[in-house]
Order: structure tokens, then sequence, then C-alpha cells
């Protein structure tokens, strides 16, 4: 399959706000675009218009539906590929469904990439919708074993297209910051959402300044919560080590994993977090909850540091062993590193030139017998 004589419909989301499948749904653009592809691009997080209507819930999603359903009307008849972007609840209902039959009804290969960290939650509540839509499809992707693993629990086959890194930007720095004689920081890339559970990030930090007194804390993210986390950082004696940064755009974020000594991720509900590979192309330590996906990611003491869901103090205990033991340090950022490079475009490429084609299908339905 020749990439110059391809159009792609590629639907899914885009910042603002920032955030994994948004810099995904860019990134892949970008990629697809500087290998010849015509990418037309249908944006499901459009502004609202007019301005206000945002605050008006229940009334607002009508008001970003008609749009959205006009766009991919239009793009479905312009292209050979639709490419959804998909993620679990109201998203796949309001979002990814109406594009599945869009394309359907209009003759076009159908291709949905399903990120959604709370797939089997999803599932078991509506299992059966998400499997009478997924019959009309021609190819569904996750990014990791642990999101095809649960699809076959419902009966549902997924080929596995890894989330891709852009090496370019996300690349080691010069030397570790330990050996600069700096004072070692850690990184919370996420949204300040509940399912990530910054608090449990914040009392890992505050038990670690007991043994790493100098300790400093950057959390590079939004959302609701930041209020209630900043107040939870003063209560807890560390309010003038840790600076909320807010969101930051993709270069930002690549100089802030270089400039960080331990990326930490406390999240109770993961799939297979960007952040996390991003931090290991980096060449920056990893400490995280062994949830969902992130062990199909990380190597426990080999590509990074497992800890159980909730556990302040083994987040913080890993933390401390990265700050004390630099031949710990190393080499878990030279097997991350070494580990990246399965994330990287040219082997990504491949994969997902099979899927627009439809050679990396298995003979048989996507959706089989419920198991």
């Amino acid at each position: 399959m020749m990439w110059a004589s391809l159009r792609i419909g590629l639907v899914g989301p885009l910042s603002p706000p920032a955030g994994g499948m948004a810099n995904l749904t860019l990134h892949t653009k970008e990629l697809l675009e500087a290998e010849g592809a015509a990418v037309e691009l249908v944006r499901t997080n459009l502004p609202y218009r007019p301005g206000w209507i945002a605050g008006c819930k229940g009334v607002r999603a009508l008001f970003r539906l008609i749009p959205y359903a006009r766009a991919l009307v239009a793009c479905a008849g312009r292209v050979e590929v639709l490419h959804i972007m998909a993620n679990s609840g109201w998203s796949w209902h309001l979002y990814a469904t109406p594009a599945i039959w869009i394309g359907r009804l209009r003759g076009v290969r159908v291709v949905v990439s399903y990120h959604g960290g709370e797939a089997e939650a999803f599932l078991e509540r509506s299992g059966g919708l998400v499997r009478a839509t997924l019959a009309k499809v021609d190819a569904l992707t996750v990014p990791s074993g642990y999101l095809r693993d649960v699809f076959r629990r419902f009966g549902i086959e997924a080929e596995i297209l890894p989330n891709v890194i852009d090496l370019t930007r996300f690349f080691p720095g010069p030397t570790e910051r330990a050996a600069r004689g700096a004072a070692f920081r850690v990184l919370v890339a996420r949204h300040l959402e509940p399912v990530y559970d910054i608090p449990t990030a914040l009392r890992a930090f505050a038990a670690l300044r007991a043994r790493v007194p100098d300790a400093e804390l950057v959390v590079a993210g939004s959302g609701p919560l930041r209020a209630e986390l900043e107040q939870l950082a003063r209560d807890l004696g560390v309010g003038a080590s840790v600076c909320f940064a807010g969101q930051l755009d993709r270069d930002q974020m690549a100089r802030a994993y270089r400039d960080t000594d331990a990326v930490l991720n406390s999240s109770s509900v993961d799939n297979a977090p960007i952040s996390i590979l991003e931090a290991m192309a980096s060449g920056t330590p990893v400490v995280s909850t062994r949830v969902g996906g992130v062990g199909y990611l990380v190597t426990d003491e080999v590509t990074g540091l497992l800890a159980p869901v909730g556990d302040a103090d083994a987040l913080a205990e890993a933390l401390a062993r990265i700050a004390a033991e630099r031949p710990l340090a190393t080499r878990l950022r030279a097997n991350g590193i070494d580990a990246a490079q399965h994330y990287a475009w040219p082997h990504v490429r491949d994969v997902l030139r099979g899927v627009y084609a439809g050679t990396r299908r298995s003979s048989g339905s996507i959706v089989g017998s419920v198991r």
C-alpha cells in the first residue's frame, strides 16, 4: 500500500485540553502526512458555538454533535479509511458510535483505536451496545496486550497498535541531574482528576521528603481538583516544595522530562499511559502503581519500579531508592530508553499500514462469542 495514494479521515480530540489522546491524534496526523498520506481531521471536542452554551449541561452536547455529524458525513465521502480514536463512557456513545455508523453507511474502511483505561468496567455496563457497534468495524486496535486481553474476555478481538512516541522530541538529556548535583526532582504528568489519584502522589512525596529533604515535585497537568490538591500539599507541609505547573505543551513536557529525576504515576485506573512511555524515551526512571496495563509496559526493577495502588509509602520507598542508588537509576534509565524504541514510528508505521490495508486481520469477525 502506497501512503501517497491514501486518503484518511482521522477522528479524535485535539487540545485544549491537552492530554494523551489529544497529543496522539495530532502526532498521528503529522506522521501520516509526512509519509505522503492525505489526512482530514474531524475533531471530536469542537469548541462550543456560541461559547456560553458550554455552561448548559444536557443541552450543550447537541451544539457539539450537530456540526460533528455534518463534518463526519462530509469527510467520509472523501476518504478511503476512517480512523477513529475512541474512549470509554459517553465519549464512546456520543463520538465513536456515530463515526462508525457513518463510515459504514458511506462504504469506507472503518478502523477504531480504543484507548480507554476503564475498558473492563465500561464493557461490563455497555458490552451489548459496544459489541453491536463493533460488528460494523473493519479493524479494532488497542495500544497494549492488557486491553487486548480485556476485549477478548468479552468475545471481541483486537490488534495491538502501540502508541507512537516522537523520539525526535522525547529523548534523553546529555547528563543525569544527579551528576550535576541538582536537587532530586519528581514529576507527575497526569490530569488532576480522581482516576489519577494525585493525593497519593502528594502523600508519597511528603514521605519522600522525610528521607530526601531537598526533593522537589512538579505537577504538570490541569483539572478540577487543582485547588483541593494545592490545599492538601499545604496540609502535608510540602506546599513550598510542590509546583503546580498547569498544562504544558508537547515541547514543554519534553523539557520537563529531561529535567527530572523520576516520573511518578499514582493512578488507580490506567491502560498504556503515554506519559510513562515519554518518560522512558527521555531517560527518566518511572515509579508507578501496578495498575491496569502499566505492568505490560513497565517491568519491575528493569524498566521502572512498581508499587500497589494507593500505597503512598511504597511509592515513596521506590522514589527514595532512585535518589539513593545511582546504579539502579542508571540501569532503569538505560533500559527505559531501549524499551521506548518499540514505540518509534518505523515500527508502528508498519503495523498501521497492515491495519489500513486489511492484511493484518485474521479471518472471521472482530466480534465473536462471549466467553
